[in-house]
């Protein structure tokens, strides 16, 4: 999988990702305002687990309607892993050191760190620096990730700790091979977004793959080479195998079953019009792929003379740079596709799109596999082309942060 870099290189590679992490942390902190960091659920249900409860014992706010009440106490319905990935912030509370839940915190720092990892993880195809620049801040600038991560609500936290998951996943398995690491971050992934596990027999084949071998294996060299990697996908599993078996109790202590994570308990969620089939139903898949892919923009007769719609628009209108996922090449080329194809099912199949948002934000699961596609399949050297996509892709999406994030011009 990796190489070995020289000792310089490696300093040079670890100051520039540094420098380019800490560029797109500040930028990402003072750009966006987490107008929906109240909707703490997964800090409150983080600080009730250090004080010995799975649930809240008194009645939340009015606004954290998605709280479940059952038998006496008020739960959340993220994961297990969204919690924990907050616990930290938690015990920052608890000693008193901060006094409430700083989303835009959060956020930036999930941003500064994807751009990190994004940076590392563009060294797999040996392009030029420019090139590689502008590939690691494109997840975070150059997407709907810069506005829907800025919100800084539990919803967007868990979104960005996942896309944080998969990317450090990906470098810790293709460039520097760290099998428990990958599976620590897989399961940061994994334990925030549970589709996710759509993607770990990906992962799983990444492992395994000899990437010293240009011909087809047999039987007895896939036998060979699994007996070899077992001990470190061993390794790489265990956390994510830790993470679900503790995820199955902790759902069944609060639903009685392991499978119930609780959101089909939201008082009145199941009257939505949008779950009459269910929380997941291939009736679903039109209206999300309408939103995904082909939802327009709103005019306005002044500057900067488009208007998002508040509940989604095309991934592509809201980020140009993606029409060059469609180019030939790329080493990732399968198994990346493959990803995006088994999350995007998934992600069509639930019945509400995402609600207020701009574009579709549950496709920021998708980025880091679109990464990618794109690190492998374009020139060595910038094109004109590409710095041309990712002007317009940033400028798109600063106009709609600012919109939604700044302003009052998103209405419902």
């Amino acid at each position: 999988m990796g190489g070995k870099i020289p000792g310089n290189e490696r300093i040079r590679e670890f100051g520039v990702a540094s420098g380019l992490s800490l560029f797109a942390l500040l930028l990402f902190y003072f750009s966006t305002k987490a107008t929906l960091q109240d909707f703490d659920y997964t800090g409150r249900i983080a600080t009730a687990l250090l004080h010995g409860h799975l649930g809240l014992r008194e009645a939340p706010p009015s606004w954290l309607n998605e709280m479940v009440p059952q038998e006496g106490k008020y739960y959340s319905v993220f994961p297990l892993g969204a919690v924990l990935s907050v616990v930290p912030v938690a015990l920052l509370q608890k000693a008193a050191l901060i006094h409430s839940f700083h989303g835009r915190v959060l956020a930036a720092l999930i941003a500064g760190l994807s751009v990190y990892f994004f940076f590392q993880l563009s060294s797999l195809e040996g392009r030029s620096l420019a090139r590689r620049i502008l590939l690691a801040l494109f997840p975070i600038f150059g997407t709907w990730a810069w506005c829907d991560l800025g919100f800084g609500g539990a919803w967007h936290l868990a979104l960005g700790f996942a896309l944080l998951g998969e990317v450090a996943a990906l470098y810790f398995t293709l460039v520097q091979p760290r099998p428990f690491l990958a599976g620590a971050f897989f399961g940061l992934a994994f334990g925030n977004r549970t589709e996710l596990v759509f993607v770990l027999p990906i992962y799983v084949y990444l492992w395994l793959a000899d990437r010293g071998s240009t011909n087809a294996a047999g039987l007895d060299d896939v036998t060979r080479r699994f007996r070899e990697k077992a001990p470190a996908l061993i390794r790489f599993l265990i956390v994510a195998v830790t993470l679900a078996l503790v995820t199955a109790a902790y759902n069944f202590a609060r639903f009685h079953s392991i499978f119930d994570f609780g959101y089909s308990h939201i008082p009145n969620v199941l009257t939505e019009p949008w779950y009459q089939q269910g929380l997941f139903s291939f009736h679903a898949i039109p209206w999300n792929i309408h939103k995904m892919l082909f939802e327009g923009f709103g005019d306005t007769p002044n500057f900067p003379y488009f208007r998002p719609y508040p509940f989604g628009c095309s991934i592509f209108l809201a980020s140009p740079f993606l029409f060059l996922l469609f180019r030939e090449g790329g080493r990732y080329k399968m198994p990346a596709w493959i990803a995006i194809g088994l999350l995007t099912l998934v992600l069509w199949c639930h019945g509400n799109p995402g609600g207020w948002q701009f574009s579709y934000r549950y496709a920021i699961i998708l980025l880091p596999w679109m990464f990618l596609l794109l690190a492998g399949n374009g020139p060595a050297k910038i094109s004109a082309i590409e710095i041309s996509l990712f002007a317009v892709s940033v400028t798109i999406n600063a106009v709609a942060t600012y919109q939604f994030l700044w302003t009052n011009q998103i209405h419902p």
